[in-house]
């Protein structure tokens, strides 16, 4: 992730409101023979509000990099020197994404294309004058007989992005081209959409019927989750399991919605989505162990396993996480996350017996997911601390091997 910042020019003139805002205009072009599609970056302005652009860019993957300007694209970078009244970046980008085991996170097909909006229109950094703001959309141009889905509402392939926090708006989260089968509802107050290219078997139907019994239970623990959510599924080649983005996720078609061991991988994607934040170095264990943690714990509380059920598969994991030795590793593996959710578990038991169950862990999540940044070990232990109290034992660093405490 590049997380080069935005910057304004202090010296800019004082401009009225509407002399800051600017037109940005994505237009992206699926080219399925080349497996990769054409982008176009339109800028509209007046007064050279957006100054620069530098995007991570790497030569495997983007090539046919042009625009009006001045234009480089060197040591993996693209940077645009913008002319005063906007200009036109376009650049051609490869799509498909191979993993180590033969199967694709991203991937440009005859009948359709799956990815991230970051696999084609990549973070940038930008330079502006003080106080600039974008009004930004994206359009898909597309082949006859294909649409579009993505996190954003929109019509006729064209979709208005809006992101409060940031003054560069720029499209995020999981898209899906083609010729492809969808599902719209409501539930809980969030506007669902679920699909699929056709043909690939997502059960669409069987999804929502699992959202309508747990959202609710998202909802109350996540107050603040997205007002829509957008499910993406496919067959083969994609990989088989799941992975989540800004309001949005993908999950393989044959992926159980709910696995012999009361697991779900679709809940737990749900989980990443509601923090709406990631790990920092050392940290994953936290956001892959309450993904886990409360994949299970809404499953129960929604009524959809019985508690007896969930009890059996926290001995089944307690007996897993024997197997790892470490928490604070780069990535989450299987056994680390068993070993996370136990300690989730031993946490959420401390808080609730010690506040005579007015606190839990819900408490805990929701502090993390409210700040709206990057967990650390000291920010988890820190805010878990002021419910389970100084002299804890769940917070013993005994129970937390390989951190750094």
């Amino acid at each position: 992730m590049d997380a080069r910042p935005e910057v304004s020019d202090e010296a800019g003139e004082s401009l009225q409101d509407s002399e800051l805002s600017y037109a940005i205009e994505y237009v992206v072009t699926p080219d399925p023979q080349a497996g990769g599609a054409v982008v176009e970056m339109i800028v509209r302005q007046t007064n050279a509000q957006l100054r620069e652009v530098d995007m991570r860019a790497p030569a495997e993957k983007f090539s046919a990099v042009s625009g009006d300007g001045d234009v480089s694209h060197a040591n993996d970078r693209v940077i645009w020197k913008l002319p005063a009244s906007g200009g036109r970046l376009r650049w051609f980008v490869l799509i498909d994404n191979q993993r180590k085991s033969g199967a694709f996170d991203a991937r440009m097909d005859t009948a359709w294309a799956i990815f991230r909006a970051e696999d084609v229109i990549p973070q940038a950094a930008t330079r502006t004058r003080r106080g600039a703001t974008s009004v930004t959309s994206v359009k898909f141009d597309l082949p006859t007989g294909w649409s579009s889905i993505t996190e954003y509402f929109g019509r006729n392939d064209r979709y208005a992005i809006e992101n409060p926090n940031r003054r560069f708006d720029r499209p995020a989260g999981w898209i899906l081209l083609g010729d492809i089968g969808v599902r719209f509802e409501k539930v809980a107050d969030v506007r669902v959409t679920i699909a699929a290219p056709v043909g690939h078997g997502l059960r669409r139907m069987d999804i929502l019927a699992l959202l309508r019994w747990t959202l609710p239970e998202v909802v109350r623990l996540f107050p603040d989750f997205p007002q829509r959510l957008t499910v993406i599924g496919a067959n083969d080649p994609m990989w088989r399991g799941g992975l989540s983005g800004p309001r949005s996720l993908f999950i393989h078609a044959d992926r159980p919605l709910l696995s012999e061991n009361a697991t779900s991988t679709l809940l737990h994607e749900l989980i990443h989505i509601a923090l709406g934040t990631g790990a920092e170095a050392g940290a994953d264990w936290v956001v892959e162990g309450l993904a886990e943690f409360y994949s299970l714990e809404l499953l129960a509380r929604s009524g959809t396993i019985s508690v007896q059920r969930q009890s059996a598969t926290l001995r089944k994991l307690a007996t897993w996480a024997q197997e790892s030795t470490i928490l604070c590793a780069e990535s989450s593996s299987g056994t680390t996350t068993a070993r996370a959710v136990t300690v989730m578990t031993a946490i959420d038991a401390e808080i609730r017996r010690r506040s005579n169950n007015k606190n839990s862990l819900d408490d805990v999540t929701r502090a993390l997911a409210s700040a709206q940044i990057r967990i650390t070990m000291q920010s988890f232990m820190a805010v878990a601390g002021e419910y389970a109290g100084s002299n804890s034992t769940s917070l013993l660093a005994e129970n937390f091997p390989g951190c750094d405490i």
